[in-house]
């Protein structure tokens, strides 16, 4: 392990130090999930990807926070993808699939208007599940009232390949005042202790987008904040048809996150209606940060 190199992306952004920062490790056949897991505490950002072959997927994605293996990871996908394609790897084909925990999934790859790599990711059918704990002590774990939950609409877990607990607010300014206390998560999330936080609102601080968020990690994952977060992004979509307009058919918007840590970044969520239930995608973009050398 020491001496090997790790590529550091940032995802949802095309400006360097920006957007959500990702470890990635290609050709990664021959680590075991211990040695996995080592890489991702030595990284230290909220997730390494590591790349492997796969029978079922043109690759197999493994994301590890420095706790533990999740099932899925959107930013962490956009900095592998982005790597595996301008690297060569992927021997310039638009249409492919992953392999994950969450299932395989396919990945479009398309250029933007100004010619940047866009890459376009479907997430896992949409899951909710009610949230029965205390609301107001779980206001206070996030250093908010209860004044600043928009009751109009309701805490939930949500997952498109990853669990979040969905929680609606009020006002943009309420989103600087939080301070996480992620010690207390568990005890408060009694359904799924070990899913983290998702404060959402409606007012924004760009016209163009439609939410604004915020992303606090469980306490097991080893991290406080994810900066920008593309399966939580994808389940508010769901969430939006779910429970806000349950009539609307179909959804495009996007999402800003990280502005309160100084890691501005834009998520593009899609949204539609199927036969069967939901589908749901997220897009966006990358950038090469620098090589790591651990130590």
């Amino acid at each position: 392990m020491q001496g090997m190199i790790v590529y550091h992306y940032d995802a949802f952004t095309q400006i360097p130090n920006q957007g959500n920062p990702a470890g990635v490790v290609f050709d990664a056949d021959h680590f075991d999930e211990s040695t996995m897991l080592e890489i991702a505490r030595k990284v230290g950002f909220n997730e390494t990807v590591f790349v492997q072959t796969s029978s079922v997927a043109t690759v197999q994605l493994r994301y590890f926070t420095p706790g533990h293996e999740i099932n899925l990871c959107g930013h962490a996908t956009m900095a592998a993808i982005y790597g595996l394609q301008t690297r060569g790897y992927l021997d310039g084909i638009s249409d492919l699939t992953i392999e994950t925990k969450a299932g395989v999934l396919p990945i479009t790859l398309s250029t933007d208007s100004s010619e940047q790599l866009k890459i376009r990711m479907q997430q896992s059918e949409p899951q909710f599940v009610a949230f029965k704990g205390d609301e107001e002590r779980l206001m206070q774990s996030i250093g908010l009232t209860m004044e600043d939950w928009d009751s109009r609409y309701p805490i939930v877990y949500g997952s498109t390949g990853t669990w979040t607990l969905l929680i609606p607010i009020r006002t943009l300014g309420a989103f600087g005042l939080m301070r996480p206390d992620s010690a207390q998560f568990p005890a408060l999330l009694t359904e799924m202790p070990r899913a983290s936080l998702h404060p959402f609102g409606f007012e924004t601080a760009y016209s163009d987008t439609l939410m604004h968020a915020r992303h606090f990690s469980s306490p097991y994952s080893g991290t406080i904040e994810d900066p920008v977060t593309g399966t939580a992004s994808g389940v508010m979509g769901a969430y939006y048809l779910t429970y806000m307009e349950p009539e609307l058919e179909q959804l495009s918007f996007q999402v800003e996150q990280g502005h309160e840590i100084q890691r501005d970044g834009r998520v593009q969520v899609e949204v539609s209606r199927t036969d069967l239930g939901m589908s749901v995608y997220v897009s966006g973009h990358a950038v090469f940060v620098k090589e790591m050398t651990l130590l």
